[in-house]
């Protein structure tokens, strides 16, 4: 489990990389060598939307990608999802600038950012599945958090790499060439997050649905179909996660230094060491739940997030760095009593079958409301003197709306075995939601014992199993 484990932290931290330094390239520079024609509200606004761009791409990755992990393999998404977005990250660090190519540039700028959220959709259902379906049940939310601090090592580097070239060049320089470098430097992470994908195996679970044929013939339709309850539960509950994560992570950093006077190389420092705590909290959070289960997690962390957003916004709004990273660090420890949990939780809510696409879809929807469009409503909300409180509103509102989502969905943990299983044993133990009585009969939970494969057409009627009346 521990090479398994760290070889999808790999992975993701690469894949993360590639998405966020795009973020942080937005946060500072794509708007005056993108849109240059535009005021700065304009530009950022412009910037921020391509930004989205990725996160509306992020859905229809996990679409494909899903599709792909439940019907040939969690295995082959990881490096298909990680080839994609290493070559859209290297060719935006190619791209010409409007000056050189006019309207041409944000519109490559675009497409690319696009083809980064594809790949980006794809690696999240494919890594933590590969950690939880080999993961024994009463540590299965300790060992999927690997692959969730990919987002924050990733965050890390890409910031890192800026904050060097920040403190390296001067400012000339690091508009004329300097921001292409973190781009560059994503081909080579890419090609050794390939490497040492190669020795991963095949989950448990998803060898025994090859064996038995029960694979879905479709995927995506049978989620829609007979999961869309819980689909959308988890994307109004984890939204809040990602409007507080890119609130502090972008749109602050845009904030700080142009609102709040701040130089560049502090407030990346501010939210780097904020996210290096996130960090470390991640293992403990995630082994938290594994005592006190997934829900009571997700449920206090949304709490905690919806009572801090307006102490966040007053304390962004002193403009003193030691206050704004008090803010930044509680928010996001609040949003790590959430996202620690969320690679364990989701795949646990669906039965194998379906479960890389149903967890990756539901995961990478909440980021299009969460994501997306949160740096574009702040940034909106952003004018005038004073706190942008109008930022404090929205993200209450979306805090909310995922503690109402949380509360809707059960609870998943399955307590710890008399006796340790073997690895097989305990991927098996993922525990399946309670279903509405047609999708039972349409689909029989996946650990009955079964007499003979399950048809590839689930609307083929299975015969029963004969009655023994000896015992009557």
């Amino acid at each position: 489990m521990t090479r398994l484990a760290f070889a999808t932290l790999a992975g993701t931290a690469v894949e993360f990389y590639d998405f966020f330094v795009y973020g942080t390239a937005a946060a500072l520079v794509l708007g005056p060598l993108f849109f240059p024609s535009f005021s700065p509200l304009t530009g950022s606004l412009a910037a921020f939307g391509t930004f989205g761009a990725g996160f509306i791409a992020r859905p229809l990755g996990s679409l494909l990608f899903g599709h792909i992990g439940d019907r040939h393999g969690r295995r082959p998404v990881l490096f298909a999802s990680l080839l994609t977005t290493g070559i859209a990250t290297v060719l935006v660090g190619c791209l010409p600038t409007y000056d050189t190519i006019g309207p041409a540039a944000p519109v490559l700028l675009v497409t690319l950012r696009f083809i980064q959220g594809i790949g980006l959709g794809g690696e999240w259902g494919g890594a933590v599945l590969l950690t939880s379906e080999h993961a024994p049940a009463h540590r299965r939310a300790l060992w999927s958090a690997f692959p969730q601090l990919g987002p924050p090592v990733g965050f890390l580097l890409a910031n890192g790499v800026t904050l060097a070239l920040s403190i390296g060049l001067t400012d000339t320089q690091f508009l004329t060439w300097g921001w292409r470098v973190p781009f560059w430097v994503a081909g080579v992470l890419a090609g050794v997050g390939l490497l040492l994908r190669t020795s991963l195996a095949e989950t448990p679970a998803f060898r025994e649905l090859s064996g038995t044929g029960r694979r879905a013939a479709a995927p995506a339709a049978e989620v829609v179909r007979h999961h869309w309850r819980t689909l959308l539960l988890t994307a109004g509950a984890l939204s809040s996660g990602y409007a507080v994560f890119y609130t502090v992570t972008t749109w602050a950093l845009a904030y700080g230094t142009e609102e709040a006077g701040i130089s560049r190389t502090v407030m990346l420092a501010l939210v780097m060491g904020a996210v290096a705590i996130k960090g470390t909290a991640t293992p403990f959070a995630a082994l938290l739940a594994d005592h006190v289960g997934r829900r009571p997690m997700c449920l206090a962390g949304t709490a905690l997030t919806a009572l801090w957003m307006f102490p966040l916004v007053a304390l962004l709004g002193t403009g003193r760095p030691p206050l704004m990273f008090l803010g930044f660090v509680i928010a996001l420890l609040a949003f790590v009593s959430v996202f620690a949990v969320t690679a364990a939780y989701l795949p646990e809510l669906y039965e194998p079958r379906i479960r890389c696409t149903g967890a990756a879809v539901g995961y990478n929807l909440a980021g299009v409301l969460g994501g997306a469009l949160t740096p574009l409503i702040t940034t909106a909300l952003t004018h005038g003197g004073g706190p942008p409180w109008g930022v404090a509103v929205w993200l209450t509102g979306v805090a909310v709306l995922s503690l109402c989502c949380f509360a809707a969905l059960p609870e998943t943990r399955t307590p710890a075995p008399a006796a340790s299983p073997g690895p097989d044993a305990a991927a098996e133990q993922i525990p399946k939601p309670p279903r509405h009585p047609e999708e039972v009969r349409d689909h029989p939970t996946d650990n009955a014992p079964r007499t003979e494969p399950e048809p590839a057409d689930p609307t083929v009627p299975r015969p029963s199993a004969p009655t023994d009346r000896s015992t009557a």
